[in-house]
């Protein structure tokens, strides 16, 4: 029995097999120690987060070509077997290997990063992390009407960016045209009212406004599209009830509902100050009367 444990212990595979363990913890060991030194000295995440990820891939590139270097000599006779194996675990593994294509794709091409807000499918959220197999997305929407977090965490296949419409909220312009619609009563001073909307969404809008006009302006020089109003717009439109004012202006991706509450606020407070000049209109219906109902049966 010993000499059988002998003769496995020192033979050539085995041996190979030892130093392969033994190198890949060593390995290991260095790179994570080089992980834990960058994320100590980097402060801002998103560098941390990316410096990390590198790290990791780092480490798994040089425990391949480690293995590669001690079992060389193996390998060299069994490069046909291999061949055929690899063939099959092709096969076997497509949607495998279609999300490490979908990864490749997504480094290469920026459809998305960690931190942009993106919409693949029905899931819509912030991309938190990026692997070799999955992207995790913290979801927004769903039961929570607003651009909030639902606190679910969920994976996606890299593959999918290959047959599903990838919607970038916050790539090259972190903007988007947002609108809120102001009805107003007939009789009001409509004059009085749009200047008021003026004067409120461009004091809202003035913190980004011209970051948003230099970003669309990197979108023109990017990609084939027209120059956009980037400034405010208030559209008027009367209809069968009310005066309707249309407010539409940029916002950024994830200050819509802050907006939208700093807008309807700041003119309810603006309209109040007018003494009646500006009313906000609303539908009322009023039932009149009800017809009397004869409930004898005719004969």
């Amino acid at each position: 029995m010993l000499e059988i444990l002998i003769k496995i212990f020192t033979h050539p595979l085995a041996i190979k097999a030892a130093v392969a363990v033994i190198g890949i913890i060593i390995i290991s060991f260095i790179f994570k120690i080089i992980k834990a030194f960058a994320s100590k000295h980097i402060m801002t995440p998103e560098k941390r987060y990316h410096t990390r990820k590198f790290i990791t891939y780092m480490g798994y590139i040089a425990i391949f070509i480690f293995l590669l270097a001690v079992f060389y000599e193996r390998l060299r006779g069994v490069t046909i077997a291999f061949g055929l194996i690899g063939a099959g675990i092709a096969f076997s593994l497509q949607r495998v290997i279609a999300s490490i294509a979908g990864w490749i794709a997504i480094s290469s091409q920026h459809f998305y990063t960690v931190g942009d807000r993106i919409q693949i499918g029905n899931i819509k959220g912030d991309v938190v992390d990026i692997n070799v197999l999955r992207t995790a997305i913290m979801e927004i929407g769903e039961w929570v009407d607003a651009d909030l977090y639902t606190g679910r965490l969920i994976w996606i296949s890299n593959g999918s960016v290959f047959d599903t419409a990838v919607y970038n909220y916050s790539g090259s312009f972190p903007y988007l045209w947002d609108q809120v619609k102001i009805p107003i009563k007939y009789g009001s001073n409509h004059i009085l009212a749009q200047e008021i909307m003026y004067k409120v969404i461009n004091d809202v809008v003035k913190d980004y406004i011209d970051d948003a006009r230099e970003s669309w302006k990197t979108v023109m020089r990017k990609f084939v599209v027209k120059k956009a109003r980037i400034e405010p717009y208030i559209g008027l439109e009367t209809t069968d009830n009310w005066i309707e004012f249309t407010i539409r202006y940029v916002v950024n991706y994830d200050k819509r509902l802050t907006t939208k509450n700093d807008l309807f606020t700041r003119i309810l407070e603006e309209f109040n100050k007018t003494n009646g000049q500006i009313s906000f209109a609303s539908q009322t219906v009023q039932i009149v009367g009800i017809p009397p109902i004869n409930l004898e049966n005719s004969q």
